[in-house]
Parts: structure tokens; sequence; C-alpha cells
């Protein structure tokens, strides 16, 4: 008989491989809305199918389902998901994983107007291409198969306090 394991497991980083974050935003009815997507490149020792599997897992151990739609992260606190803004730059962090990205003044300005951004974590790897291609990352992005396999979370964007 086998059954799948609910526990949280650390995620190797030989296992998920290379995970890349990238910010844009885009106009919505709603508005200029900040994104940011993270997923694997599929170089895990695994394969892509390996990758896959670890950032399934990452979900996991933070609580998240691709199955769950959009995430308000401002309502559940333990959430181990966090964005801070500072001099210009983001740091997303997660469980295992601290990312810093340079995003840009359309981005940053999106962010400082909704006080949020849309975080995208797909268990689908990076097809390949230049992660530069603006249209390739607009295109993947957007596909019906990136968002099923995905968690979306409005994460709120903390600040440092001055003193």
């Amino acid at each position: 008989m086998t059954s799948n394991s609910t526990e949280a497991r650390p995620v190797r980083s030989a296992e998920l491989g290379t995970l890349v974050a990238m910010s844009w935003s885009r106009e919505t009815p709603q508005g200029n809305v900040p994104y940011i997507l993270a997923c694997s490149l599929g170089d895990g020792e695994q394969g892509p199918e390996g990758s896959s599997a670890s950032v399934a897992q990452l979900l996991h151990n933070a609580g998240l389902s691709t199955e769950e739609g959009l995430v308000d992260a401002s309502t559940r606190p333990s959430l181990p998901i966090s964005l801070l803004v500072v001099d210009g730059s983001i740091v997303l962090t997660m469980p295992q994983i601290n990312a810093q990205i340079v995003p840009s003044a359309e981005w940053l300005k999106a962010v400082a107007e909704r006080g949020c951004a849309c975080l995208v974590l797909t268990t689908r790897p990076w097809p390949g291409g230049d992660l530069d291609d603006n249209e390739a990352l607009a295109a993947f992005a957007n596909d019906e198969e990136t968002l099923k396999a995905a968690a979306t979370v409005a994460l709120p964007a903390r600040k440092l306090r001055d003193r």
C-alpha cells in the first residue's frame, strides 16, 4: 500500500535547480498591477520534472496550493512568504529562498500605489530561451498551463521603518 506524505520536507537546491524571479507590471481594468513570476529553469539534477516536483514541495511547505486561486497574504499572517521594498529593490523571501530583484520604476510606482504585488509561483519550468525577452516572459506568464500550475499570492509590500 502506498500513501502520499503530507509532511514538510526541505527542498534541496540540487533538485530545484535555478529558481528565477522576474518582475513586471501591466495595465488592467483595475489599474497598473505589479507582478512577480517565480519559476525554476528546470535545470535540477533530475531535470525539468524533478525541478517541477521541488517547486511543488516548496509550495506545500509554504502552505500553498495550485488549486486555491488568489491568496491574500494579509489574511494569512503565518504564510512564510514576504516582500520587502527597499532602496529601489525588492526582496522576495520564501522558505529556504531569498531573491533580490531590481524592478522597473513603473513597477515600483505600481506597488507604492497598491501596497502589494501579485506573486505567481509556478511549478511549470521556464521553457528555455532568453529571460530578458519581454515577449517570451509575457507569453509564459500568461499561458494557461503556467497559471494552472501556479499558486498566486497578493503579497503586501513591506518597507523598512525610518528611525
